[in-house]
């Protein structure tokens, strides 16, 4: 079967489409990795709705928006990988003046939008480059805040396709982190807060359940004061990050009263190579994939960084990246 042949389901009632075989260096900014067995892009909610319900109990789930936080071994993903960017899309103002955004909304239009209405506090998203599904996953921020500072609730899809709402007060919230209070299953995105057992998924970092949706709210404020912020955070953005290469954000956490890019600099790491993968000279924290870079080897990198600052400065780096996928398998 070829890669990029589409299936159809025999299911009338599924109006999505099924690829089979799918390179996911192609839904992955750092334009790496390995195959991933089938990849699914649903319709809409409902349609996704239907597609989880007919899936056998115990395939392995893995939801995508952007992949900009996301490396899968070259060995690929045995399972299946479901897109939310340009499924999850409705993002729309409240009677309350809140605002509710779906999983696959991109940060950048969430702060264009609330600029566009008058709300404060929401332009720092403009420079997450992920989409709000991986945004909720991880408690994504930068310039000092985080989303879910303004999250009051979310919607959830179990494994069997049941939508479920949730309020922040069920979710451990920290930095760069995020566990469900009520039973602390294992693995959506890359943190705690399936409500499952591990025991109970094929794979650890199968997900059990899916952000599809949340409702955010917002101090009221000056439009055009914010759309400058966006402006001037948008430049910052540009000066300091190797944009012009493939990446997939900042590596690594920054530990307490510190940066992770100074650390590694700090190591004489910039500029450091593995292959194709390569620490930027532009920012220590980014590792960019400067010419056919593998999984593989930007993996080694991470860890040769991660080992060698540890060493030197005794500060043990966490990566924020998700990585998951087997390793290639030798014959």
């Amino acid at each position: 079967m070829n890669m990029s042949e589409i299936l159809h389901f025999k299911d009338s009632s599924l109006r999505g489409e099924l690829q089979s075989r799918v390179a996911m260096s192609k839904h992955t900014s750092w334009r790496a990795g390995g195959v991933a067995d089938r990849v699914y892009q649903a319709a809409d909610m409902k349609d996704l709705q239907q597609f989880l319900r007919n899936l056998p109990a115990d395939e392995p789930v893995y939801a995508v928006g952007l992949g900009s936080n996301l490396l899968v071994r070259d060995g690929g993903l045995r399972g299946t990988v479901i897109l939310l960017h340009g499924v999850l899309k409705a993002l729309r103002m409240n009677e309350d003046r809140s605002v509710y955004v779906e999983a696959g909304v991109p940060g950048a239009k969430l702060a264009r939008y609330a600029a566009l209405h008058d709300l404060s506090g929401a332009a720092f998203f403009a420079g997450i480059p992920g989409t709000m599904g991986g945004m909720l996953a991880m408690n994504a921020g930068c310039y000092g805040s985080e989303t879910w500072q303004h999250v009051s609730s979310v919607q959830v899809l179990t494994r069997n396709g049941e939508l479920l709402s949730r309020n922040k007060h069920e979710y451990e919230i920290g930095y760069r982190h995020l566990v469900r209070v009520q039973d602390g299953g294992f693995g959506i995105k890359g943190v705690r807060a399936n409500t499952v057992a591990a025991s109970q998924i094929p794979d650890p970092e199968s997900q059990a359940e899916i952000f599809v949706s949340a409702t955010l709210q917002f101090e009221a404020g000056d439009g055009e004061a914010a759309r400058k912020q966006i402006k001037e955070l948008l430049g910052k953005r540009i000066a300091s990050q190797p944009l012009n290469l493939p990446n997939a954000g900042s590596v690594f956490r920054n530990p307490p009263n510190d940066h992770a890019a100074r650390l590694i600099e700090s190591c004489g790491l910039k500029g450091k190579r593995i292959g194709g993968a390569q620490v930027s000279e532009k920012h220590a924290n980014f590792i960019v994939n400067v010419g056919d870079a593998t999984a593989a080897q930007i993996e080694a990198l991470i860890q040769e960084v991660r080992a060698t600052v540890a060493e030197r400065t005794g500060v043990d780096l966490h990566p924020e990246v998700r990585i998951i996928g087997e390793y290639p398998r030798h014959e």
